[in-house]
């Protein structure tokens, strides 16, 4: 019996733990550039000086007057696009 509930307690704090790791990786940003390239980001980064992004949530769509452009790195890591060229920071 004791073997039973110990083994539906670890059961339980794995679920929780899987939900908690799920959810931390599911939040993410999308952030765009002014000059119309969007990419998503995991983190909140602070950009150097002299960078202009509008950060928005994931879930974020643009409307169909917009001129946006979709971005993916390789890199994974913080930086932006400017130029149609990824710049690490």
């Amino acid at each position: 019996m004791k073997k039973a509930l110990a083994a539906t307690g670890f059961a339980v704090l794995l679920s929780a733990g899987s939900i908690a790791f799920t959810s931390s990786i599911a939040s993410a940003d999308v952030v765009c550039n002014n000059e119309g390239d969007c990419w998503h980001v995991q983190d909140h980064y602070t950009y150097p000086p002299g960078v202009t992004v509008q950060i928005h949530p994931d879930d974020w769509k643009w409307g169909d007057k917009d001129k946006f452009r979709w971005h993916e790195h390789e890199s994974g890591g913080k930086g932006y696009w400017k130029g149609g060229v990824w710049i690490g920071f």
